[in-house]
């Protein structure tokens, strides 16, 4: 009885100074991405799909995370017509925005986050679009096993280039801003 009240204080110990670690994988089907972009004369919307991801948590923290997107699902859902619609999915696809046919996902690795204190956090990571790699930093929120963020996109770092005031003048009502929101909501499993 002794040597199994040792081992246990033991086994407690390793533990306490190791970290509790907690893996969490993507239900990609319940999993959200919703896109925001927005213009001189107005704005789109649309989803995108989570093709993979996983992260893990570690004394509270995200310690790390892997997320593949899948750039040819891009879909607009702000829009009635169904042949503009297709134009404009198209446009988003083809070289002048994303470049799907090149560049068919987009990844996003987290580094790390500060401990979540209620319920939320600020995570860092890096955001990979048409094989461009920049640091971001976004506030994660967690509802038991939902984790959800909004993460805020400058474009224009990522060589996407239509329509967008820091490569083109004279864009008057043409122009496309360059920042574009991306709002997470992510369904996962221990």
């Amino acid at each position: 009885m002794k040597t199994i009240k040792s081992f246990l204080t033991l086994l407690l110990a390793v533990v306490m100074l190791t970290g509790f670690s907690q893996n969490f994988k993507v239900n990609t089907s319940e999993t959200t991405l919703k896109w925001h972009g927005k213009k001189v004369t107005g704005e789109h919307f649309g989803t995108i799909k989570l093709k993979e991801g996983s992260f893990t948590m570690e004394n509270n923290k995200i310690a790390k995370g892997n997320f593949v997107i899948d750039m040819a699902s891009i879909a607009n859902t702000d829009v009635e017509d169904a042949a503009y619609k297709a134009k404009l999915e198209g446009h988003l696809k083809s070289d002048d925005f994303f470049g799907v046919e090149k560049f068919p996902v987009a990844t996003l690795e987290i580094t790390g986050s500060s401990a979540f204190v209620d319920n939320n956090a600020s995570a860092n990571g890096q955001l990979t679009i048409k094989g461009i790699t920049h640091p971001v930093e976004f506030l994660v929120s967690k509802e038991g096993t939902t984790f959800s963020t909004t993460i805020v996109v400058d474009r224009s770092k990522y060589d996407v280039r239509y329509g967008s005031g820091s490569f083109f003048e004279g864009l008057g009502d043409k122009l496309i801003y360059d920042e574009f929101t991306l709002s997470v909501k992510l369904m996962t499993s221990k």
